[in-house]
């Protein structure tokens, strides 16, 4: 076993192949076809890559593609644009986890320039795929509340407390802290008992889409390489998706509320309390992991009990805030 977790460990560059080949992405398919004849590769090319002057990978181009485009046509036109790669510091296990999620033949292996070093195909991956695909479903119960499988699996009661309580602590924490700042809006609940009633569903529309946010961002971690730009562009997609999960729930429950017990501004309260806290879930989803990634630890572990904790007691202050400013 310890052969195995050792192998999976190991920098995913020690099994790419060189055997691909790339292609200019300012030369047409005619040009392309004609360099390819020339070049003696062997039965395991699935993609040709498209490389900008700088060598840097700008595209792939399946084998269908090219062969059924006009001739005249450049690359730079029928390529893919969208390309999955894995970075050269990664493990054969997220290598692994790639070909699983994407569920490509092959993926070029990247450096921090973005030129490509190697590639590794499906054929390299057999048994480990397999395995993975059986214990994923598993491993993300476990990873949302900070732990990992191999951790806890025939380990013993003192130790699987060890690895256990230091992220139940997490979740510990944020629920004294929410008690603590709940008693501090007494007041505020007096005048509106109806608070209470959905305090909990609030807390939970938060909890729900933090989570979400954090499992696709880790996702995107596996195979992307965050930076400045990177973080932008995925903050302002999260921030427009987040204010739409926002206002639909929101403008729901507020509806329910006013029906219910007749009360317009505690229906404008939690409306736009759900709107705010899932606004700002999907933020703490998002900034957790890459904080976590960029500090290289492990975003899979700690990223679970962190967001979590942090989106309650978001929540609730926005929540009682809003409610002593508007009642």
């Amino acid at each position: 076993m310890n052969d195995i977790q050792n192998h999976l460990n190991e920098p995913v560059i020690k099994i790419a192949h060189g055997d691909y080949v790339t292609l200019r992405d300012d030369i047409t398919i005619q040009e392309a076809l004609e360099i390819i004849r020339n070049k003696e590769f062997s039965d395991k090319i699935v993609y040709f890559y498209v490389v900008n002057k700088e060598e840097q990978i700008v595209g792939v181009l399946p084998t269908r593609r090219l062969l059924t485009s006009p001739l005249n046509k450049k690359l730079s036109e029928i390529m893919i644009q969208r390309v999955v790669s894995i970075p050269e510091n990664a493990t054969i296990f997220e290598a692994c986890e790639s070909f699983v999620m994407h569920k490509f033949l092959a993926f070029p292996v990247v450096d921090k320039k973005n030129r490509i070093v190697g590639v590794v195909d499906i054929s390299q991956f057999t048994d480990e795929v397999f395995d993975i695909v059986e214990r994923q479903q598993l491993n993300t119960i476990f990873e949302s509340i900070g732990l990992r499988l191999t951790q806890v699996k025939d380990a013993s009661p003192l130790r699987a407390f060890k690895y256990r309580f230091k992220w139940l602590f997490a979740t510990f924490l944020s629920g004294i802290t929410c008690a603590y700042l709940s008693s501090m809006y007494e007041t505020t609940l007096s005048k509106s008992i109806i608070l209470a009633f959905f305090l909990t569903l609030v807390l939970g529309l938060g909890e729900s889409v933090s989570m979400q946010s954090m499992t696709v961002t880790i996702h995107k971690l596996l195979t992307e390489r965050p930076g400045l730009r990177w973080y932008i562009k995925a903050f302002f997609r999260e921030i427009i998706t987040a204010f739409m999960l926002g206002l639909s729930c929101g403008g729901v429950i507020g509806i329910i509320v006013w029906v219910w017990r007749r009360a317009g501004l505690a229906a404008v309260v939690i409306g736009s309390s759900v709107l705010l806290s899932i606004c700002i879930a999907c933020i703490l989803g998002l900034t957790i992991p890459t904080v976590l990634h960029k500090l290289k630890l492990d975003p899979k572990i700690a990223a679970g009990p962190v967001t979590l904790a942090l989106a309650d007691i978001f929540t609730v202050v926005i929540y009682f805030s809003i409610a002593t400013f508007i009642l």
